[in-house]
């Protein structure tokens, strides 16, 4: 018996342990005018304080929404959560909609588009600088694209019968999840190929790329075999700062030094631009990376930081707690991004790269061809007879590849479905089979054939597709016991910012970034 097998033999002696999956999702969105523009107005009083609402912040740009489920037990309670916090939203923003695509609607001037603002205290002048500092870096049109990310964590009891190695549960759990990781880097061109839905963009974006675009309708520019545009060298891609540091993800130790090293190294051209012009602060710091979070990665090892604690602190004081997925485009054709058959397919996914045998990557802890497998799909993935390097380094046919491993992920699914009275997370997998066997029904394909035949431009058509995606929200009655706790944590929200800003007062902006500096604990890199 291999040793995937015995893993499967061992789940399935433990079924109950699948319940106690959580997973739990961020959706960002951009909310755009009548005239399809991004909103120049500040974040809507009544979605509380973007500061201290746990469940309808702000990303980057003052209009770039983000919304924030609870952690859930299955896909329907946590789709249920999403069309809940997106209908509220919607029957608060007035005649603005929440654009439902990654690649942004039209974009104002650079200066023009207004970096989130979170209060006068100093954790919400922390959130606005560090925005701040993104702008100098990397400019404030990548900020404006969107994204879904999918939190997932699995329970502690499922580690042993992974036969995962460790000293404590802790170590077990970290060196778990690292090796889920590792499958995740190894595998995860495959959810381009499947999930990509923005392989179209606004000539208004392509100010200053060179990506050979080609026109496909008015104001309306495509790769005619990409995927995903927002994950491509067009969108959110790691600058030359961020290039050399590949985060080792064989054990955690070599991965909390290496990300501390970044955090604390000052890069030559940050240091160039300081960190103050004409008295005012513009970044929090000359390091390669400002904090933990400003690493762009298509998947992150996750602890809850406690208070005044750092990601990367509390990592090497408690290990990884979860994993977040991030390079999921917003699924233009679900009204909340994220369909649940789409949700399903992620669990299995996730739980197949978490049992799967991960062995390490090579030296240095970083599997180049991974990269370059990604690099292509989000680029060409649907290209016929597009090859890849598989683990062996062997030229591959993505199809060929693609089948392989729905087919590994088979069992998985029927884990998930044993006992259930339904196929649910079999009609997810025969869903993607059927993409991977005719690419037209990728939604990449899908959306570039929509405008097309639309006529429209690409704002005007996912203006026209948002617009009705909010109409569908609020032909339903939101539920009035979600509707008074939404409306009861907007209140408290801002009520909480106003205690925040108060109980802050007495201590300067600067002091409050020294003491943020220092707690970078020493143990984050051991």
């Amino acid at each position: 018996m291999s040793l995937s097998q015995n893993h499967i033999k061992n789940l399935a002696s433990h079924l109950t342990l699948l319940s106690d999956i959580r997973r739990g999702v961020e959706k960002e969105g951009l909310r755009v005018n009548t005239q399809s523009f991004l909103s120049s107005t500040s974040h809507p009083h009544a979605l509380g304080s973007a500061l201290c609402n746990e469940h309808i912040t702000t990303d980057y740009a003052e209009a770039l929404l983000e919304l924030i489920t609870s952690p859930r037990h299955s896909v329907e309670e946590l789709h249920a959560d999403l069309c809940h916090v997106h209908h509220f939203v919607a029957q608060h923003i007035g005649d603005e909609i929440m654009w439902n695509q990654s690649m942004p609607a039209h974009l104002p001037a650079e200066a023009d588009i207004q970096i989130g603002w979170y209060g006068s205290s100093n954790s919400g002048l922390f959130k606005n600088i560090y925005r701040r500092g993104l702008a100098e870096r990397y400019g404030k049109r990548m900020q404006c694209i969107a994204g879904v990310h999918y939190n997932y964590s699995v329970p502690d009891q499922l580690w042993p019968l992974l036969q995962i190695e460790g000293r404590t549960l802790q170590e077990q759990r970290s060196n778990g999840y690292l090796a889920l990781i590792r499958n995740f880097t190894r595998y995860s061109w495959l959810l381009m190929y499947l999930f990509g839905a923005s392989p179209i963009v606004s000539k208004d974006f392509l100010e200053g790329h060179e990506l050979p675009l080609e026109k496909i309708g008015p104001d309306s520019y495509c790769l005619p075999w990409a995927t995903s545009l927002r994950m491509s060298n067009l969108g959110y891609q790691n600058k030359e700062a961020q290039a050399e540091l590949q985060l080792c993800y064989n054990d955690l130790d070599t991965f909390l030094l290496r990300m501390r090293r970044a955090a604390t190294t000052p890069w030559p051209a940050y240091a160039e631009i300081g960190t103050h012009r004409h008295g005012e602060w513009v970044q929090l710091n000359t390091n390669i990376l400002q904090i933990e979070n400003e690493y762009y990665s298509n998947i992150r090892p996750k602890r809850t930081p406690k208070a005044d604690e750092r990601p990367a602190t509390a990592l090497a004081n408690r290990g990884v707690e979860y994993i977040e997925v991030r390079c999921l485009d917003i699924d233009p054709f679900d009204p909340v991004g994220l369909s649940a058959t789409s949700a399903r397919f992620l669990d299995a996914f996730l739980l197949f790269c978490a049992a799967e045998p991960s062995p390490g990557f090579p030296e240095g802890g970083f599997c180049q061809d991974s990269k370059d497998n990604f690099a292509l799909v989000v680029t060409e993935g649907r290209k016929p007879g597009l090859l890849l390097h598989n683990q062996h380094k062997q030229e591959v046919e993505l199809k060929s590849w693609a089948e392989d491993i729905l087919l590994a992920m088979q069992p998985y699914v029927e884990l998930f479905d044993k006992g259930t009275g339904a196929q649910l997370h079999q009609e997810a997998l025969q869903e993607q089979l059927a993409k991977v066997q005719d690419a037209s029904l990728c939604p990449s394909a899908r959306l570039l054939q929509a405008v097309q035949d639309s006529g429209l431009s690409f704002v005007d058509f996912t203006y026209a597709q948002s617009q009705a995606h909010k109409a569908q929200l609020l032909s339903k009655e939101l539920p009035p016991e979600v509707l008074q706790q939404l409306t009861a944590q907007a209140t408290a929200s801002l009520e909480q910012q106003t205690q925040i800003e108060a109980a802050e007062a007495a201590q300067s902006f600067d002091s409050y970034v020294q003491a943020f500096e220092a707690k970078l604990s020493p143990n984050a890199a051991s």
